[in-house]
């Protein structure tokens, strides 16, 4: 059910949406339009018959395609980053923490909404406002990772960001490879590789202040 149909089904008939449910509808009549036809072939005409709504109603919530478009980023990268904050704080076991970040990227990609077109494979990344969300998400999801980094090795870091950089990008990349292949291996399988490679990599780093030896005999939990 789309968040259109959502809207619609909780509502008494004859009755008009309150502004904040009126708001989410239009949001979700925007994100199916700007996900099938991207940025530059939608109109704001689509996206009020989507909705279900006269065009006035449309500009009372939102001035313009590239308001509304902004306003679709934000709540969307914002999701993101909270996916995977949750995952790194799902655990304290840092092979898990691995597992659960690759699996907070692939379940973002596989939701049937669409939403991560809009933030990883848009047409207008070189409209600024829209540049400038996409890199904070990268950025933040970063971020998460590399304060979880540079706790446990001792890392600088400038050290740790460029690990957390290439654990995020790794995640990403490869979430929208696997989507994009028709999801032929399973998503569980999927992470799991992911996971299985990663951990090779960033389980190289010693706990800080462990010892080395046991770390790499025991393969202790990071």
């Amino acid at each position: 059910m789309t968040a259109i149909e959502q809207t619609e089904a909780v509502r008494p008939k004859g009755t008009r949406l309150p502004r904040r449910a009126r708001r989410n509808q239009l949001l979700g009549a925007a994100q199916e339009v700007f996900v099938a036809q991207g940025y530059h072939a939608a109109a704001m005409d689509d996206i009020a018959e989507r909705a279900g709504v006269s065009k006035p109603v449309l500009y009372q919530h939102f001035p313009g395609k590239l308001d509304l478009y902004l306003a679709l980023l934000d709540q969307h990268c914002e999701s993101l980053i909270q996916a995977v904050r949750n995952a790194l704080a799902s655990t304290t076991d840092n092979k898990q923490r691995v597992r659960a970040t690759m699996d907070a990227y692939f379940a973002y990609v596989e939701d049937d909404g669409g939403a991560f077109r809009l933030v990883f494979e848009s047409d207008l990344t070189n409209e600024p406002a829209v540049r400038e969300r996409v890199d904070k998400v990268t950025n933040d999801c970063a971020e998460a990772i590399c304060e979880v980094i540079a706790e446990d090795t001792g890392l600088s870091r400038d050290e740790s960001m460029l690990l957390a950089s290439g654990l995020g990008g790794l995640a990403q990349v490869v979430a929208r490879a696997w989507l994009h292949s028709d999801r032929t291996v399973p998503r569980d399988q999927a992470v799991q590789l992911l996971t299985s490679l990663a951990w090779r990599g960033i389980a190289g780093f010693p706990l800080h202040g462990s010892d080395a030896g046991q770390q790499q005999g025991g393969e202790q939990q990071r």
